[in-house]
């Protein structure tokens, strides 16, 4: 299954811990804890603005997806991964 944002939820870790992914769970996924908000912003976004997924924006990779970075992946990681979901996103369509 694949997120609004292009991620693949197959390959997260936490599906095993009962995650269903972000479309099941409304973008009330666990790492929203960790920069103080309930629903992932990128959710918000494309759902606010009637869109599938954010592959329907016209403005992708926004500033969303260039602030909100895994603190775990340096800034070539996270540029990659950006590139990657722009990749999943355009197949999709």
């Amino acid at each position: 299954m694949i997120c609004v944002c292009g991620v693949n939820c197959d390959e997260c870790l936490r599906l095993n811990d009962g995650c269903t992914g972000c479309d099941a769970l409304e973008g009330k996924v666990f790492w929203t804890q960790h920069i103080c908000t309930d629903i992932c912003p990128v959710y918000k976004c494309v759902k606010e603005k009637g869109y599938q997924n954010c592959g329907d924006c016209s403005q992708i990779p926004c500033e969303l997806w260039v602030s909100l970075k895994d603190p775990s992946l340096s800034e070539e990681e996270h540029q990659k991964s950006i590139q990657g979901r722009l990749l999943v996103l355009k197949k999709l369509r």
